[in-house]
């Protein structure tokens, strides 16, 4: 009899999964129904029809049209943008960021929108570690002006090991020259000298970002159900969980030897980021410290060389901006006792207006401020953001506005020094290289702006004041024109494999 009654439980049991399961579906679909009525309440920028595989091949040429567009049709309203992505991304014009900086993580989230870009479930880019971006801001920054003349010295010694002689005109792959040189100096800072100029070290340095970025492409291609599967098994992905262990066999003695060095008195601790982060209880989890260490270089070395390259392809067909500058930078430095000081490159005005302008004219990307939306909000002019959505600005069309540029389409590479001129506080920080607002996000905006902006600052200056005390240069084939930068979606970088030609400045 209690066998009979246990029976007949099951199919009650069974009726009451299937009931939970039709509960379930029902509030998922009419949740997604819901999310699609508010998503498509949303204007969409009409300049790219056609059948999705059309949009995605348009977006991909003619991105850049298209942000310029859609910044100039919608004002002031947020509008949806076809690109590669299966949802479309919102974009949203600069005179709502002073209301979107003030959302909290949990409504606006940097990070989620980074981990969607870069894969990070399967990559295992850690882009929510509080203590890396802790060290810079509370360690690195403030070290700047005790580390300034060590970091001058790397430069040196850097420039010397890897340009040629350049005593006639010489032909030089800029792009990978400038990768090793700031491979080298910003290893100075990252890992200390132990390592910094180490072949296997600078392996790393170099190729970390390239090999993260294959693995993010191999891993889109992949469908999203099938990417918990597949994705691991990828030879890109593979390579990476190798870099990490590399890193790790790397990092073990130096660590071992700092940590038995503390041991012992009057032991003097190194200054770099290493040491801090074993002066923040990191020492004993090395492989932590690995990606620690690949994380900084990914955030540091790759961007930084593309932004010196774009300033001196830039340079090469502007030859009449070389004697300013080089004068500008002698003079500071012979006030300077020939050392190039914190207070020297802060009066390196005109240096820092030519490399924002530069930036300004050659941005590191289309859009900027990308964020994922966690809960959905109203904006000021009553338009409602859904949970869900990614969003966007449209940067490059930014830099572009006479509203922001007086004759923007001029390049004034001192531009910014000719505003600080104007003797006022405002007037002096706005226009500053390092600057984030409204109107200058290469190095994001809010909460979030890049903190090691400071740093990537002085070593660009650092670089370009050796290159142009010491080196002309122009055009491998001599033309006055300036090489493409190459552009993909929101994407834009200068032309790695481009020659320039360098010949010594006679003293």
């Amino acid at each position: 009899m209690a066998e009979l009654q246990s029976l007949n439980t099951v199919p009650h049991a069974i009726q009451t999964v299937a009931l939970a399961t039709l509960i379930f579906a029902v509030c998922v679909f009419f949740t997604q129904i819901n999310f699609y009525a508010q998503f498509r309440k949303i204007p969409a920028y009409a300049g790219n029809p056609g059948s999705s595989k059309k949009r995605q091949t348009a977006y991909l040429e003619s991105a850049r049209k298209f942000y310029e567009d859609g910044y100039k049709q919608f004002s002031n309203s947020v509008y949806r943008m076809a690109g590669t992505e299966t949802l479309e991304t919102v974009v949203v014009p600069p005179a709502f960021l002073p209301e979107l900086r003030r959302q909290p993580d949990d409504v606006l989230s940097f990070p989620h929108a980074v981990n969607e870009t870069m894969e990070t479930k399967y990559t295992k880019l850690d882009t929510n570690e509080p203590l890396g971006m802790k060290t810079i801001k509370a360690d690195l920054t403030p070290a700047l002006a005790r580390l300034n003349p060590t970091i001058c010295v790397e430069v040196d010694e850097a420039m010397k090991a890897e340009m040629p002689a350049c005593d006639d005109w010489t032909n030089v792959s800029i792009y990978m020259t400038l990768v090793r040189i700031i491979a080298k100096v910003s290893g100075r800072v990252f890992v200390g000298p132990e390592l910094c100029r180490n072949q296997d070290y600078l392996d790393a340095g170099i190729n970390y970002t390239m090999e993260l970025i294959a693995a993010q492409r191999e891993i889109k291609k992949v469908r999203p159900m099938l990417r918990p599967f597949l994705a691991p098994r990828l030879p890109e992905v593979k390579r990476l969980r190798k870099r990490e262990e590399e890193a790790k066999v790397l990092l073990e003695p130096i660590v071992q030897a700092r940590l038995d060095a503390l041991k012992k008195p009057g032991f003097e601790k190194p200054d770099d980021m290493l040491q801090w982060f074993i002066n923040r209880g990191e020492g004993a989890d090395l492989h932590k410290l690995a990606k620690l260490q690949l994380g900084v270089i990914f955030a540091a070395i790759h961007t930084t060389s593309l932004t010196v390259t774009n300033i001196m392809y830039t340079l090469a067909v502007m030859p009449e901006y070389f004697k300013p500058l080089r004068d500008e930078i002698a003079s500071v430095m012979a006030a300077h006792g020939g050392v190039i000081t914190s207070k020297a490159l802060q009066e390196m005005v005109k240096l820092d207006s030519y490399m924002k302008e530069v930036t300004r004219f050659y941005p590191a990307g289309i859009t900027s401020f990308s964020r994922k939306v966690m809960k959905g909000f109203y904006l000021s002019n009553g338009q409602y953001l859904p949970a869900g959505v990614s969003i966007e600005v449209p940067s490059a069309a930014i830099y572009q506005d006479d509203a922001n540029y007086p004759n923007p389409e001029k390049f004034d590479g001192f531009r910014f020094s000719e505003l600080r001129k104007q003797n006022s506080v405002a007037a002096h920080a706005r226009n500053q290289f390092v600057t984030t607002n409204e109107q200058n996000l290469g190095f994001g905006y809010g909460a979030h702006a890049c903190p090691g902006r400071f740093f990537a600052a002085n070593e660009i200056k650092m670089i370009l004041a050796r290159a142009i005390l010491e080196y002309e240069w122009k055009n491998e084939d001599g033309s006055m024109e300036r090489y493409p930068n190459l552009e993909q979606g929101r994407q834009t970088a200068p032309d790695p494999r481009k020659l320039l030609s360098f010949k010594k400045v006679k003293a």
